[in-house]
């Protein structure tokens, strides 16, 4: 059924229409909801689907959005789930451009979803209001401008997504709050299966002041619960904010290919930070930190079996390059790990830190089964290391570039506190 106005989409969704198709750009007074198995859909290009007051488009299940342009206040939701249904069925997202929240989040009575998604580019929106966060390691997470969130803990709630071609925010007009965020109920309990998630460009900005140390966000959040298959970081890849993490994993990623850079501008952000289990991760753009206490790349807890780093950079003081403080498997850097800094407070699990701002450091707790150095490693700051092992092990190195820093206070290897290193490709840089 065509409508051209709200009275007549009021009309053909309360009249139960099973395609209501959009001839021309609506402003709606107030929200609307799809009834099980209904699809909104636009008839041609330019179809503008605004909403003066609250929400937007409410799903119940079985529900399609396609080839629309939906619009609330960034600080609403443009789309969301409101259901008592315990199967939701397959929602389908295709081809929208939003501004405002979309929130995919079931609660119980809900149990299972299947969600599709493909070519949503989420404009401008403001995750920060909503209540349900995460919380582990110290900290809670604040929702995304996309969120597919399984808040129900019930045995045989679960959520699959599939995503193609998802972008959040500009360059410079970051969204407020995550970027896309996806959780589980808690590492046991409300799972969501990632198949595939394919992104464009996305860039947040938490909005979080300085020195506040419990909060934080994530451009691409993959936080517990969540077991993602296959993830593609096609574009660009930015956070703006203190505490912004760019990449995140609390979950369990297979395999992350990381085509577009990655680029923090915020103190106590981190390019790549891990807690939980990787098997693969492969970054073919560097990664780049700017910010005091801003790092590369943290491994916090769980572990990640092969990663492969193109190139590191970060500039700021505590602004170490890569750390570890669990066992990993092996470790590639393709072209540098090049730091600017000296000594500065950061974020670590929930409290703030001072850190050296060293290129690589493995602490008590942390190893490396084999470190692939296969370009150069560099500092400039008084009072680092570029090689600093200070009660980890590394043990197996293959050092193909240089050792290098800037500063008479700096060392090129240091080994402390029982750190423990292959040092086969180390001894012309020992004293």
């Amino acid at each position: 059924m065509q409508v051209k106005n709200y009275l007549e989409l009021q009309q053909a969704l309360e009249a139960g229409e099973e395609t209501i198709e959009l001839v021309n750009s609506i402003n709606a007074v107030n929200g609307i909801g799809l009834k099980p198995g209904q699809k909104l859909v636009g008839s041609g290009e330019g179809i503008l689907l605004s909403f003066i007051h609250g929400d937007g488009v409410a799903l119940s299940a079985n529900n399609e959005l396609k080839n629309l342009a939906l619009q609330t206040a960034p600080g609403r939701r443009a789309i969301y789930i409101d259901s008592a249904l315990e199967d939701l069925g397959e929602i389908q997202l295709q081809d929208l451009t939003v501004t405002g929240m979309v929130q995919l989040l079931t609660r119980a009575p809900n149990k299972t979803l299947s969600l599709k998604l493909e070519n949503l580019d989420i404009v401008s929106a403001d995750a920060r209001s909503y209540p349900e966060r995460p919380m582990k390691y110290g900290v809670n997470v604040y929702q995304g401008a996309l969120t597919v969130y399984n808040f129900n803990p019930q045995e045989g709630s679960e959520i699959t997504l599939r995503g193609e071609n998802i972008s959040v925010g500009r360059p410079l007009a970051p969204v407020l709050g995550s970027g896309i965020f996806i959780s589980g109920f808690g590492d046991d309990a409300g799972p969501v299966t990632v198949e595939r998630l394919t992104t464009g460009e996305v860039h947040s900005n938490g909005m979080i002041p300085t020195g506040q140390p419990n909060l934080i966000t994530g451009a691409i959040f993959v936080v517990y619960g969540v077991h993602a298959k296959e993830i593609i970081s096609q574009g660009p890849t930015t956070t703006y904010g203190t505490n912004d993490m760019v990449l995140d994993v609390w979950g369990q990623v297979d395999q992350w290919t990381v085509k577009g850079k990655v680029t923090s501008y915020g103190s106590s952000g981190i390019g790549f930070v891990n807690f939980g289990v990787v098997k693969n991760f492969h970054a073919q753009a560097p990664i780049e930190t700017y910010g005091l206490g801003a790092r590369g790349f943290n491994q916090y807890d769980g572990t990640i079996e092969n990663a492969r780093f193109t190139r590191i950079k970060t500039a700021g003081d505590g602004s170490i390059g890569m750390q570890f403080s669990k066992p990993v498997g092996t470790i590639t850097i393709e072209e540098a790990v090049t730091t600017q800094g000296a000594t500065g407070e950061t974020l670590v699990k929930g409290v703030l830190k001072e850190l050296q701002a060293h290129a690589i450091s493995v602490l008590e707790g942390g190893s490396i089964r084999q470190l692939n150095l296969l370009g150069d490693l560099h500092v400039q700051g008084e009072d680092v290391a570029a090689y600093h092992i200070s009660g980890g092990t590394v043990e197996k190195l293959n050092l193909k570039g240089k050792i290098t820093v800037d500063s008479e206070k700096s060392q090129a290897v240091v080994l402390e506190d029982g750190g423990t290193s292959d040092l086969t490709d180390l001894k012309k840089y020992l004293n």
